[in-house]
């Protein structure tokens, strides 16, 4: 049965785009057959498999929008074995303000992918960095959800707006829709801060954190320029690894001694703390996701009873 997955965060630069290229193509590496969907109008997908989406006359623009444009003329085979692409553009942007008076709007993206199931095992969409009509779409179109989510705190304020969300679109549009869980990314195990950050997601979620955790390294940001995803460019390295895990996970199939290797790291040596921190240091500091709150540690400016709550409307 074909399982659709929205990656959706509506901060941006957390690693959807990396996660949704670097997911779909270990789940390809594993024999699944596996369709990315790139409904960002920056459109990182397609260049990141090597398509300039830019330069093409259809897109997934056209396919939710004209109802004679069939999924055949737009979809595309890229360069990594088993992964098909619909690509998007900056066409995209436009499409909320025309599906705004479109009738059963939250639905355009969900009709364009029906036919899609019979030919694919998972169907990845990489979701805007915005609660949108966009990501609405997506949600509605999807069987599950997974979170990217950063090793910073500023990744967590909007993770409870992100949430109610979910829940929204659940009750009201898509009862199916599912939080698969929350992938961890730029996980940098010299800082107690990502440590901190990753026991308040613990906390919070559970056992839909997912084991994984994918390590900040350079090799992220070269795969990009030579339009592969990591698995292809840097096959030995630590995100690698770490992706093939995720997906492992995401199947149902894993190996937690592999799951470790991969980058989860969750006991950090002593000698890896960040410089200029130890841990008597950081350890009264608290992030509570519900309520987006922060509590910088004792002694510090603006101690834990002033800590100030952040306001969910503002989460760009």
């Amino acid at each position: 049965m074909t399982r659709i997955i929205s990656l959706a965060n509506q901060k941006g630069g957390v690693g959807k785009t990396t996660t949704t290229i670097s997911l779909g193509a270990a789940l390809a590496e594993i024999g699944q057959r596996v369709l990315l969907v790139d409904f960002d109008p920056q459109g990182a997908l397609s260049v990141g498999v090597g398509v300039n989406s830019i330069e093409l006359d259809q897109t997934i623009y056209n396919l939710i929008l004209d109802r004679s444009t069939r999924f055949e003329d737009v979809v595309i085979k890229t360069n990594i074995m088993g992964v098909d692409l619909l690509p998007g553009n900056i066409d995209l942007s436009a499409a909320e303000v025309v599906l705004v008076s479109e009738v059963a709007r939250e639905q355009a993206l969900k009709r364009v992918l029906q036919p899609a199931r019979e030919d694919y095992d998972y169907i990845l969409i990489d979701c805007p960095p915005s609660l949108g009509l966009l990501t609405v779409n997506a949600l509605t179109a999807s069987d599950a959800v997974i979170i990217p989510l950063e090793c910073e705190f500023f990744a967590l304020r909007g993770m409870a707006l992100l949430v109610d969300t979910i829940e929204k679109v659940r009750d009201r549009l898509n009862p199916e829709l599912e939080i698969q869980g929350v992938v961890a990314t730029m996980y940098d195990g010299r800082t107690l801060h990502a440590r901190e950050v990753i026991a308040r997601v613990k906390d919070a979620f559970g056992t839909r954190l997912f084991n994984a955790t994918i390590p900040r390294t350079i090799r992220f940001a070269e795969a990009p320029v030579a339009g592969e995803p990591i698995l292809s460019y840097a096959g030995d390295s630590r995100g690698a690894a770490a992706y093939r895990a995720l997906a492992r996970e995401v199947l149902g199939i894993v190996d937690d001694q592999e799951s470790e290797l991969a980058g989860s790291g969750r006991a950090v040596p002593d000698n890896e703390l960040a410089e200029g921190r130890t841990a008597d240091q950081s350890t009264e500091q608290s992030i509570d996701i519900s309520t987006n709150t922060f509590s910088p540690p004792n002694g510090s400016a603006g101690a834990s009873e002033n800590a100030p709550t952040i306001d969910t409307e503002i989460y760009r």
